[in-house]
């Protein structure tokens, strides 16, 4: 009987196969990662995996999960910082109304932010 090599490449698919007991098993790695998914990858990845099946499987299996919702939540958490800033020069909202009534500048903020979150859950989370 002839003796079975460790490891075999196949040209048809460019795949690297490693000899596992009498199988060969496909030798696949997933990319190095490790910046965080946060807040808005983890709610982009719960729509994909309610919605959007099909996509969620093909990031999966094509191991680009992970860097599409990291990228997607630095990209989001970036662009709701900005509206932020847009929204707090729109309406006035300064330190000085901070060290003036803070109650008022905590409402100000509050409302602010939570429409800024809605409107990045609106065009980057849910689409």
């Amino acid at each position: 009987m002839t003796e079975l090599k460790p490891r075999i490449h196949d040209e048809s698919n460019g795949l690297d196969y490693v000899l596992v007991g009498d199988y060969y098993v496909p030798d696949l790695k997933l990319p190095e990662e490790h910046r965080p998914i946060g807040m808005w990858g983890r709610l982009h990845r719960t729509y994909l995996e309610q919605y959007r099946p099909a996509r969620l499987s093909a990031l999966s299996l094509s191991g680009e999960l992970h860097t599409y919702l990291a990228d997607l939540n630095e990209q989001a958490a970036e662009r709701c910082s900005l509206i932020i800033e847009q929204m707090k020069q729109a309406e006035g909202v300064t330190e000085t109304m901070k060290a003036d009534n803070q109650m008022l500048w905590v409402q100000s903020i509050n409302s602010i932010r939570n429409r800024a979150e809605e409107i990045i859950r609106q065009e980057m989370i849910y689409c």
